[in-house]
């Protein structure tokens, strides 16, 4: 063979295997789930709100397939974080509320599934599915006190970090002031910090996947410096035409919110906390049309699902102005309120925007997803609470094929197309209600509908005692 065919054909593999790659990268779509922190389904536009201005994801909201009957598993951050990326209900695995448990090894993530089929994949924002360090005092269980709970995005599937392990401020996330104005604390929020005024360190701090503290640009509004390291990550991924998957998952608008001036300014009739919650929400509204037009700049867009939703809904009491619409209840509450949370999915190239009162929950994430990558990936443990969402976005599936399990705190609950029963402990009657006639909750028709509340009572209960055994370890026997 002379040298020139040889050059030749050598030429001809890389071409052909550069086709291969950007044949499997146009195959599989790329990933990416948002996620708010404490965000009520009122707080942006598409939902109805009047007071926060959220216009990238009502431009985002028009489309994409809109949920109105969209649900956090949970009441609480960790348990909803740990059903996204495992299909499964926290108490499966030991999440029963925030700051408990962690994700074991023995769980199977989104992340893991997705690598295994080529994916770059990665983690920016909050984790709180586990410590960071072992080594110093980090947030709320982060340290040498904490080693038992040590699980990092990167022991679940991810390949690159830019995490904290539970919440920050959300506009200079390692600063908090050393004195505060009247009406501000460390817990609510405050006005930013002006050029001067004295601080001190948070003491939650950003982790890398390679288990060291990140101490650079981390000015600023939060959200923004979030988005400074995904987007970063999804050009290299598509410059190299390889499949992405990249959670992110604000702390916008958890507790302590801090808006900076020019978002603040934006509510300046309103008093400290207001302009703060609300400014904080738009600027993560701006990260987000940012993270979008980086996309279409990428010529990905078509061929990226992106997901929106929040964690629980709004913080309680008379310190939140947070939006649960017009639903029952708060976070830590499974009524309505607590766990219905706003939801968007766009997919240029897959999914027709709209909107649909089809229940969904986050546990569905990792079945919809790995029903167009790996529909049986090895490793997958069962049994999956969430349903695959393929047959909604092509039309073929009306009704949920199963109905959507809570408990959290010692109270059930169980929702299926129309109806919803409550257990609100063993010496409470039953509860039901009709959301598609009572969406707030506000007649309970139990004693009209007796044979229903047995029938989803039994269902309720066989599930919870499967959840027990899952938690017990039965399910890594398999």
């Amino acid at each position: 063979m002379t040298k020139s065919i040889a050059v030749l054909l050598q030429s001809i593999l890389v071409v052909a295997l550069m086709l291969d790659a950007a044949q499997v990268a146009a195959d599989k779509p790329n990933v990416i789930l948002i996620m708010c922190d404490d965000l009520g389904w009122g707080d942006v536009g598409f939902n109805g709100s009047k007071v926060i201005r959220t216009p990238h994801l009502d431009a985002m909201a028009k489309n994409s397939l809109k949920f109105n009957r969209f649900y956090a598993a949970a009441p609480v951050c960790s348990p909803t974080r740990g059903s996204a990326i495992t299909g499964r209900h926290p108490f499966r695995y030991g999440i029963y509320f925030a700051n408990t448990g962690h994700m074991k090894p023995q769980e199977f993530t989104l992340a893991e599934a997705l690598k295994s089929q080529g994916y770059a994949t990665g983690h920016f924002g909050k984790w709180h599915l586990g410590t960071l360090t072992k080594t110093v005092k980090d947030a709320n269980r982060g340290g040498p006190s904490g080693v038992k709970h040590f699980s990092p995005p990167q022991m679940n599937g991810f390949d690159v970090c830019f995490s904290t392990e539970s919440k920050v401020p959300t506009y200079d996330p390692m600063r908090v002031p050393k004195k505060f104005a009247k009406g501000a604390s460390r817990r609510i929020g405050w006005d930013s910090l002006k050029d001067g005024d004295a601080f001190e360190h948070y003491n939650t701090r950003y982790w890398n996947e390679k288990g060291e503290q990140v101490k650079d640009n981390l000015e600023g509004a939060n959200s923004r410096v979030i988005i400074d390291r995904a987007i970063p990550f999804i050009e290299r991924a598509a410059e190299s035409d390889k499949p992405f998957f990249a959670i992110i998952w604000f702390h916008t608008p958890h507790l302590p919110v801090v808006a900076g001036p020019k978002h603040r300014a934006m509510y300046q009739k309103h008093g400290l906390h207001e302009r703060n919650y609300y400014g904080c929400v738009t600027a993560m509204d701006e990260q987000v049309g940012r993270l979008r037009a980086k996309l279409r700049e990428l010529n990905v867009a078509d061929n990226t699902m992106v997901t929106f939703c929040s964690d629980n809904g709004p913080e309680g009491g008379s310190q939140s102005p947070g939006s649960a619409g017009p639903f029952r209840g708060r976070k830590r509450s499974l009524y309505e309120g607590g766990v219905r949370v706003p939801g968007l999915i766009e997919w240029p190239a897959k999914i027709k925007p709209g909107v649909t009162e089809f229940p969904t929950v986050t546990s569905d994430y990792l079945p919809a997803v790995l029903d167009y990558v790996a529909p049986k990936p090895r490793g997958q443990v069962g049994p999956i609470d969430g349903a695959s969402l393929r047959g909604l976005f092509e039309g073929s599936l009306k009704q949920r094929p199963a109905p959507i399990a809570f408990q959290s705190k010692g109270v059930l609950t169980l929702s299926d197309n129309q109806y919803k029963l409550v257990l609100n402990g063993k010496n409470k009657p039953a509860e039901l209600y009709d959301l598609l006639a009572d969406p707030g909750e506000k007649t309970n028709i139990a004693n009209r509908h007796k044979p229903r509340v047995a029938d989803m009572t039994k269902k309720l209960l066989a599930w919870q005692a499967s959840c027990k055994q899952s938690d017990a370890g039965g399910d890594y026997s398999r």
